[in-house]
């Protein structure tokens, strides 16, 4: 059946030429985008609009151009019954992928699929008339289901088009507070008919009450507050706005490595237009935040955030809400806004307030809020955004020396319970530190990785008590199961050793601990430890080991080369027979080793298989040949030193030649 003959058929098959339910099966078998016009025709019968056009929704929303169709139930539907309907397909979103009529004549329902954001919008769309259609003594209730249906659905795939479409919706629905800022406005733009189109078509509620309640204003205002601190997580946890990564290289740029092909997160942000929209969207979500009432951050509200519990999905509260104040806000969404904040003031000089907070104990409370359960790996690969916000808001109190206001002791809130001795407690430090690194580990993003430890290596200089900063390096380097992080630490233990060397370095420059062999003593073990055992390992297991944890080698043996090519200067620090001990123990059975990968697994393979097998241990070893070189260490024969630790090198070189040659 062709297009003309399937309109022919509507046409006289109308009501009252037929019944609705005979004539909504003929619209089905016949609806395909071609018929679309004439089918718009028959819907501006407002009767038939009201009988039929809430059964057609979820039908028409799978087709391309169905928009108009969509306005027009809208406008003429029953409210009450279409919204139903609507937020229904909102709901069945993620079960389509498109629509397909059946029929014989391929070619008249042959249609593409109509995408996921498509859908969305036409239904948001539709939703902002029907809302101001309703009259009711309780409009929230109608408005609670909506945002709820929306807001799942917004979940599935917060692109920008389908957040430029929240932002209509709620716009439409609280009432513009003002003109939209042109400063970093989106590009993003969509249809929004409750605004551009023509409000004298609607029909009127056929069954109205005008008699609503006097608190249902501000209940309505804030279920769209707390819709849009749900959206405003949402989107920055499921779009990269480097937040930490911007601001980090805003306040370090002299650490910034520049150069062909490097280009910065800033530079990333200013020229890319698409990482620009983002930046709008943003902007534009936390605008209609402040319209909807939230535009301070006092000390009140950040310990309500703080001590209260972690609100994700605060529609639940919606139903049992008798009074505004029942309903919860995100607890993402408020760090995230506070985030941005100090983020546009920073970076764009944007007027915007500045959360009344600390690190101690607000910061360090809103981090165990999120970090401090059994998973917090999973916690920070559902909520990557909400955790990027922590790092950069942390990074932002620790540049405007937002430490505390109140002066610390080593032990401040401990996490020690009834059994646990004050020595197996933690201090406020410590738990920074952990929840920092935490994030270095498991978070997506490699610049707010970066971040968290460079935070967490500030933060542990302004702890006051040298005893807490050493046993926070000693837990690190002695519990943490991940070569990189306590790489780090002993980069922070190097960095205490030079402060105390230098007077009037920070807080290190009183030199009671740092200053004396004390400190070198009580970490030598997890620095150095006794390799003996690796002697009786095979070949393989001992590769692999080693391979697990040579970014820690690497920098073990940078320490020691520190030290002992140095030994005038830090002398004073060292234990006696450091040298010779951690020779005996750490440094010939770590060579050793070395040279029994090299024998072991030169056999039976090809040059270029040899040469990758060697290539990473390549560098170690020769930071090895340095260490037994130098002067200071173990006071042994300078020749003597040179010559282990170099076969490998050596060997590796020799690979790396023939490899090119046979290139």
């Amino acid at each position: 059946m062709n297009t003309a003959t399937a309109i022919a058929a509507l046409k006289e098959a109308k009501p009252p030429a037929s019944d609705p339910f005979t004539y909504l099966t003929l619209i089905e078998t016949h609806l395909s985008p071609e018929i679309l016009p004439e089918l718009d025709n028959i819907l501006q019968d407002a009767d038939l609009a009201q009988t039929l056009g809430w059964d057609l929704v979820d039908k028409l929303v799978k087709l391309p151009g169905c928009e108009t169709c969509l306005e027009t139930i809208a406008r003429l539907g029953n409210p009450r019954e279409v919204i139903l309907k609507v937020n229904e397909s909102l709901g069945q979103l993620d079960a389509e992928d498109g629509y397909e009529a059946d029929g014989e004549d391929t070619k008249l329902h042959a249609i593409d699929d109509v995408s996921y954001t498509h859908k969305f919008n036409a239904l948001l769309g539709m939703l902002a008339i029907l809302h101001s259609r309703i009259k009711t003594k309780y409009p929230s209730r109608f408005l609670a289901d909506s945002l709820t249906a929306v807001f799942n659905a917004y979940s599935q795939n917060p692109d920008e088009e389908m957040t430029a479409a929240v932002v209509n919706l709620v716009h439409s629905l609280s009432g513009r507070r003002r003109p939209t800022l042109p400063s970093r406005k989106s590009s993003v733009n969509v249809a929004n008919p409750a605004q551009d189109g023509d409000a004298s078509k609607n029909a009127p509620d056929p069954e109205a009450d005008d008699s609503i309640e006097s608190t249902e204003v501000d209940m309505q205002q804030r279920m769209l507050l707390s819709f849009m601190t749900c959206v405003l997580e949402v989107y920055t946890n499921k779009n990269d706005l480097t937040w930490s990564g911007r601001l980090y290289e805003f306040y370090n740029p002299e650490k910034i490595v520049s150069g062909p092909g490097r280009v910065t997160a800033l530079a990333s942000f200013r020229e890319d237009a698409n990482l620009l929209a983002k930046d709008g969207l943003v902007g534009q979500l936390v605008s209609l935040i402040t319209d909807l009432g939230l535009a301070s951050c006092d000390r009140d509200f950040i310990e309500q955030l703080r001590d209260g519990p972690v609100y994700s999905n605060p529609f639940d509260e919606f139903e049992d809400a008798t009074e505004p104040d029942d309903i919860p806000l995100s607890t993402g969404g408020c760090i995230v806004l506070f985030t941005y904040w100090v983020f546009s003031a920073t970076i764009f000089d944007a007027n915007r307030p500045k959360p009344d907070m600390s690190i101690f104990p607000d910061h360090l409370a809103l981090l165990e809020k999120f970090l401090g359960g059994d998973e917090p790996d999973e916690v920070i690969s559902v909520v990557p955004g909400v955790v990027e916000a922590l790092v950069a808001l942390g990074l932002w109190l620790e540049e405007n020396k937002r430490i505390t206001s109140i002066p610390m002791t080593p032990l401040a809130k401990p996490t020690s319970s009834d059994d646990q001795t004050e020595e197996e407690a933690s201090s406020d430090f410590m738990r920074f530190i952990h929840f920092s690194t935490l994030i270095g580990l498991y978070h997506p993003r490699k610049l707010t990785k970066n971040a968290a430890i460079a935070l967490a290596g500030q933060i542990l200089k302004f702890n006051p008590a040298q005893e807490d900063r050493l046993r926070i390096l000693y837990d690190v380097l002695e519990n943490c199961d991940f070569a990189s992080v306590k790489a780090v630490a002993l980069n922070w233990f190097r960095d205490e050793l030079v402060a105390a060397s230098d007077s009037g370095l920070g807080v290190a420059s009183d030199t009671s601990l740092f200053a004396s062999p004390q400190a070198i003593d009580t970490v030598q073990y997890v620095v150095f430890p006794n390799l003996s055992d690796y002697k009786d390992l095979a070949v393989d297991e001992l590769e692999e080991r080693i391979r697990e944890d040579i970014l820690f080698y690497m920098q073990a043996v940078n320490f020691g080369l520190f030290l002992w090519t140095n030994s005038q200067r830090w002398g004073a620090v060292l234990p006696d027979n450091l040298d010779a001990t951690v020779r005996e123990r750490w440094w010939e059975p770590l060579v050793s080793s070395l040279e029994r990968i090299e024998k072991g697994k030169g056999k039976g393979k090809g040059v270029e298989e040899e040469t990758e097998v060697f290539g990473e241990l390549e560098v170690l070893a020769e930071r090895l040949r340095l260490l037994g070189a130098a002067k200071g260490f173990g006071g042994g024969s300078e020749d003597e030193d040179e010559g282990k630790g170099k076969g490998l090198v050596t060997k590796i070189k020799d690979l790396a030649e023939a490899a090119r040659e046979k290139a």
